[in-house]
């Protein structure tokens, strides 16, 4: 049998790839393709936020700091309670136990020393009411909060406006594929995939609870509430589409 020189076999393998390479250049001239990336985003008042609050007790004892720490938590939970906060928009995050320490300097070396233990424990609060949240934080404070965080805006049901924005960034991108297409003598376009990202960020200032002014109650202006220096601003909600268009003669 006689056999058949390497490089014969690679001139045969190579022959087809070649023939499909050429036919798909010939296809992709007739009917080429254009991706447009769009995003478009729209903006509307948040309707929901959210805070984290802690509280903190001290005792010689770990059983005293966490006794201490849980009466402290309950009385603060009772004042969120009251405030008309449902339970389920009130999570625990975490409860914490960690030793506390005295730092002394003897003989110009330092030391530490174990004095008691610290308790804490944190808690995610979600309200609707935006317009009573400067006086939610108040009672939080004046229930032993020791510290406050946030808070955060969101948009609680978001799909709506991620519906218009994707209509207008379909809208948009097969216009611009149509431009497209006419400047290289097409006249329509044919969608032929659609990749979405969705992107969601907000406008506000985060506010902390050392910077939540003690104003008194005043009398609500007639387009929006008295917020007590809170200014929740907008969220911006949208989409971006990679859309694929087949040029069309």
């Amino acid at each position: 049998m006689r056999s058949v020189p390497l490089y014969a076999c690679l001139l045969i393998l190579a022959a087809p790839a070649t023939a499909q390479q050429g036919a798909s250049l010939s296809e992709l001239a007739a009917t080429p393709v254009v991706t447009v990336r769009i995003g478009e985003n729209l903006k509307a008042p948040p309707d929901e936020a959210t805070i984290t609050v802690t509280s903190q007790s001290r005792s010689p004892t770990a059983s005293g700091a966490l006794e201490t720490n849980k009466a402290k938590t309950e009385k603060m939970l009772a004042a969120i309670r009251s405030a008309g906060i449902p339970p389920k928009d009130l999570q625990t995050q975490g409860v914490n136990l960690n030793p506390d320490y005295s730092y002394e300097t003897v003989g110009g070396r330092g030391s530490q020393r174990l004095v008691g233990y610290i308790a804490s424990n944190s808690i995610l609060v979600k309200t609707q009411r935006i317009d009573r949240l400067s006086a939610l934080l108040d009672q939080i404070t004046a229930a032993g909060a020791d510290q406050i965080y946030g808070p955060s805006f969101a948009i609680a049901n978001p799909l709506p406006l991620r519906r218009e924005a994707r209509k207008r960034a379909m809208a948009r991108g097969e216009a611009e594929a149509l431009e497209y297409a006419a400047n290289a003598g097409f006249t329509r376009v044919q969608l032929l995939s659609v990749e979405e990202g969705v992107s969601y960020r907000s406008s506000d200032i985060v506010v902390t609870g050392s910077r939540i002014g003690r104003q008194g109650p005043q009398p609500p202006p007639p387009p929006a509430p008295e917020r007590g220096g809170i200014e929740p601003g907008q969220i911006e909600t949208g989409v971006t589409l990679t859309l694929v268009f087949r040029m069309v003669k």
